[in-house]
């Protein structure tokens, strides 16, 4: 997503992020409290940041290639916050985030997501994803690079979302 401004950002070998699932909400927290400073609220947005940050995480945690460095960069575009994600990726790891790509494509994706939520059956794969499209409003995109990395990107303006 061009014309950001850079604000924070972490990088790591994926087998050490993937090596404790508590990195997802510690790199989260951080994160978060790091670009929050300058806000209205900035204990809320830091809050929500961290909620929907912590989802994105959660689904790199699950889904990511077997080698490689893993990176979170956290820019902003005018009111709204881009988070990037850029991941090792394998065939497995493409065939999921593509699934997602088409699954978040769909006009009725807030209906899909309300559906993943109240299923009784077995969790949704894709139920982060479309809670972050869903519940804060933010625009996703997933593109492959180079056959053995993916960029996850999620533009959300949470000033607007939580007033």
């Amino acid at each position: 997503m061009s014309g950001n401004r850079p604000l924070v950002e972490i990088s790591m070998g994926i087998e050490a992020f993937a090596s404790e699932w508590l990195h997802c909400d510690r790199i989260s927290s951080y994160l978060a409290r790091m670009v929050s400073h300058n806000r209205a609220d900035s204990l809320l947005y830091a809050n929500l940041l961290s909620s929907a940050l912590n989802e994105l995480l959660e689904i790199a945690f699950a889904h990511h290639g077997p080698e490689g460095n893993f990176c979170c960069r956290v820019s902003r575009s005018g009111e709204a916050d881009v988070i990037e994600l850029d991941l090792p990726c394998d065939a497995a790891t493409l065939t999921f985030y593509s699934e997602a790509a088409q699954r978040l494509k769909r006009p009725d994706v807030a209906e899909l997501y309300h559906s993943a939520l109240f299923s009784p059956g077995s969790a949704d794969p894709h139920l982060g994803l479309l809670e972050v499209a869903v519940d804060y409003r933010a625009r996703i995109s997933i593109v492959p690079d180079n056959g053995n990395r993916l960029k996850l990107a999620a533009e959300m303006a949470l000033e607007g979302a939580a007033a």
